[in-house]
């Protein structure tokens, strides 16, 4: 395994046999839990049945999510967790090695082959020899490690990019597609090597092999992740069941003005629709646990890459977000004084920052319970380290912190509720971003181009419609100064490139 060190700041967890003392944990696979982590793609925090009927959320229509709705009942739902770059690329780099993705280079989604934006002169990609993701680790351990769906790190279908194969990251096997993308029916998917097309939904296929990896290695430790390629766009077309809530819907859409109702009540019933059929597979899964009697003994745990807008803030998509209004309002993005684009609007809203997130683990986690406590993807890591028993092997550099007094129902006194968020979008058009939230409020700075900072008081406006940036109230000041100085000292704790070309003030 790749440069693992062991980190001394956690307790190995012990596992004791009788008579004969202590055993570590590959000694003992049974002891382990089997791990599943679902990761959907590009599912908003309101695409959860359940969060919409608590009230969470207003100017949505409840998904019909009664599979995840039930996970949630026999588990954990996390109401407060968020990615670190609301795009998919790094996004998941974040998510598998506990890191933030600037550190490895990936700061904005990765073209596949075919895409207008792919430069195969200049590759990027999550470097094998350089990160090490929770599939490695748990691979030294004794586990059985599968990856089924998207990975997007990398394109590993060129000469010479072998390395950039999940195979090379920690995974036994792996099923899916190659690329960022693929279609809603039909897909062009690898298998055993092998590129290929196929017949049927592509969710519907994913699951497929999913299910039959899990019954290959029901008698031994496994993870398996599963990262589906919906609700992506294109949403179109699903399964019969799966549209038929949303068939005759009008939908309630967020308010904004100029917005194309139309089209966002159109996209509206196909993104719900195109989440229901994931919640259909999601519960294939938790039947064959069931029927397998594997359920006791195996986390589930249940998340997204990146929240989603609607038509919030005018805009549909995530942190590369689109206008959806009849016309684009004024401002445009600009690289040095060349107009770019006037199309996106790049974003660390919270809606695009949030994502669900639900962790079911029999007999410790206690069921239906709720955790309000901020916590992010870099945790994810950790937590199913520890959760295996293996938390020694720590990698070096590693952001995240285990979720494991969380979910037994303790909240540390020293647990940090704050988060960093950065973006450097650099298709499409040019924005560097970056975030640094409380509970309270929520600084966003882009330093690439001017008037584009924002400041929101949560606690009054936790839909993010006032930006009180120039406000001239001195307390208000008073909360941004404080929050940039802990944005930059964040910047410069992890070297951030962007940090050494600034020339500031410690106070804006």
């Amino acid at each position: 395994m790749k440069s693992v060190v062991i980190w001394t700041g956690f307790l190995a967890l012990l596992y004791s046999a009788a008579g004969a003392g202590a055993c570590s944990a590959a000694d003992s696979p049974r002891s382990q839990p089997n791990v599943l982590v679902i990761v959907t793609d590009d599912q908003a925090p309101w695409a959860f049945g359940q969060a919409v009927r608590r009230g969470r959320y207003r100017e949505v229509p409840a998904a019909a999510t009664p599979n995840l709705d039930r996970l949630a009942a026999e588990g954990a739902t996390l109401d407060n967790c968020f990615c670190t770059t609301p795009v998919c690329s790094p996004a998941r780099a974040a998510l598998m090695t506990g890191r933030y993705a600037s550190e490895f280079g990936i700061q904005d989604f990765i073209p596949q082959p075919g895409h207008k934006l792919y430069d195969p002169s200049s590759p990027v990609a999550l470097p094998p020899e350089q990160s090490v993701t929770f599939a490695e680790v748990l691979q030294e351990h004794g586990y059985r490690t599968g990856l089924v769906g998207k990975w997007h790190l990398g394109d590993w279908t060129a000469p010479g990019r072998a390395g950039y194969h999940p195979t090379r990251h920690g995974f036994d096997y792996f099923m899916g597609l190659t690329g960022g993308g693929t279609t809603p029916k039909d897909p062009v998917l690898e298998e055993n090597g092998q590129t290929r097309p196929f017949e049927g939904l592509t969710t519907d296929l994913l699951t497929d092999r999913a299910i039959g990896f899990i019954q290959r290695n029901a008698d031994k430790p496994f993870l398996l992740c599963f990262h589906t390629r919906a609700p992506h766009a294109a949403w179109l077309p699903v399964a019969p069941e799966d549209w038929e809530p949303y068939a005759t819907l009008d939908p309630q859409i967020p308010e904004y003005p100029g917005l194309d109702v139309a089209m966002v009540k159109r996209k509206m019933r196909e993104y719900l629709a195109s989440t229901s059929g994931v919640d259909r597979n999601l519960g294939r899964l938790l039947d064959e646990l069931d029927r397998l009697s594997l359920a006791q003994r195996t986390v589930v745990i249940f998340t997204s890459d990146h929240g989603y807008n609607m038509g919030h803030h005018g805009i549909w998509h995530k942190g590369n977000g689109i206008w959806a209004t009849k016309r684009r309002p004024p401002g445009q993005m600009h690289r040095g004084t060349k107009v770019i684009s006037d199309k996106y609007r790049p974003n660390l809203y919270d809606l695009s920052l949030r994502v669900p997130a639900v962790i079911r683990w029999p007999d410790v986690i206690r069921a239906g319970s709720r955790i309000d406590a901020t916590v992010t993807s870099l945790d994810l890591f950790p937590t199913i380290l520890a959760m295996a028993g293996v938390e020694t092997d720590w990698p070096e550099g590693l952001r995240g912190r285990s979720l494991l007094p969380l979910l037994r129902g303790r909240v540390p006194e020293d647990w940090d509720q704050d988060l960093y968020a950065e973006y450097s979008m650099i298709n499409y058009c040019v924005a560097t971003m970056r975030c640094y939230r409380t509970p309270r409020y929520k600084l966003i700075r882009d330093f690439h181009q001017a008037g584009r900072d924002e400041f929101y008081d949560l606690q009054s406006d936790p839909e993010e419609l006032e930006n009180l940036i120039d406000t001239q109230d001195p307390a208000v000041q008073a909360t941004i100064s404080r929050l940039h100085g802990k944005l930059m000292q964040r910047m410069r704790s992890l070297a951030d490139p962007l940090y050494d070309q600034l020339t500031f003030e410690e106070s804006p």
